[in-house]
């Protein structure tokens, strides 16, 4: 079993930047990839980035160039660094791990994250 406990999130003016945090313990081996989702409220939950094992990464468009995902191995943390912040960046942001299928396996509690403009 995996846990998952998000961080870092916060109010923000528009520009600025925050660094979120996902820490994971437990059964780490079988974790594959791990991603960063957000859900704005009366919105579907949206994906924004995943980091592989490898360290390859991919970003959803509405961030890319803007958001930066990390992860420190030796930590089992994962980072997802933010800038140029815009209001419609406001959303819980939920990191998640996933298997060697790339099926989700488990959601963290995610972090508020509140962008004023």
């Amino acid at each position: 079993q995996v846990q998952l406990v998000e961080s870092g999130g916060g109010l923000v003016q528009a520009g600025g930047s925050l660094r979120l945090s996902c820490a994971a313990s437990g059964t780490i081996r079988s974790i594959s990839a791990m991603a960063w989702h957000r859900q704005a409220p009366e919105k579907q939950r949206e994906w924004v980035a995943i980091i592989s094992n490898s360290g390859s990464t991919n970003y959803a468009d509405s961030v890319k160039g803007r958001f930066t995902i990390s992860r420190d191995n030796t930590e089992n943390t994962m980072y997802l660094q933010m800038h140029s912040l815009k209001p419609d960046d406001t959303a819980v942001y939920i990191c998640a791990a996933l298997d060697g299928g790339w099926n989700i396996r488990k959601w963290g509690q995610g972090t508020q994250v509140t962008v004023s403009s």
